[in-house]
């Protein structure tokens, strides 16, 4: 995993839609209005450029189990594309959204392998270290061409 973290960084970095990342996105840090229908962001103690799916990993891994990521993937990043296409269209950004969604969902693997990694370092036993999280970082290590963990 350490050998690959520069891997993984690169190809997350050579993503041609970057975005601004929050860079800690837990569900603790979004406050939700009462119909679930506005959220707002908080603790921002890193804020930089980056891949945007980044966030929407980390965002998942901190709300659903391991049963609960396998069971809503595909209609998570779905919904996911579907609103930020939306979201583009209504401020006019000059962007192919479907380019985007395609983009990101080819990094996807990596994202959850940079957060994996992440966790491995910071705290080995942490809940969300589990199976899927196991099996999208070693889809993107295969992706890279690396065998090993």
């Amino acid at each position: 995993m350490k050998a690959s973290a520069s891997g993984i960084d690169q190809k997350l970095q050579d993503c041609p839609y970057q975005t601004f990342v929050h860079g800690d996105a837990k569900l603790a840090n979004f406050c939700f209005s009462g119909n679930g229908q506005r959220v707002s962001a908080v603790d921002f103690q890193y804020v930089g450029g980056g891949c945007g799916i980044k966030d929407v990993a980390y965002f998942i891994g901190s709300c659903l189990d391991e049963t609960a990521c396998e069971i809503y993937e595909t209609p998570l990043l779905d919904y996911y594309f579907e609103q930020l296409k939306i979201a583009l269209s209504e401020r006019k950004v000059l962007v192919d959204a479907d380019a985007v969604a395609q983009s990101w969902r080819s990094l996807y693997r990596f994202a959850w392998a940079d957060f994996h990694r992440f966790l491995k370092g910071w705290s080995p036993g942490h809940w969300k270290m589990h199976g899927y999280s196991e099996r999208m970082t070693r889809q993107a290590l295969k992706q890279l061409g690396n065998k090993t963990e």
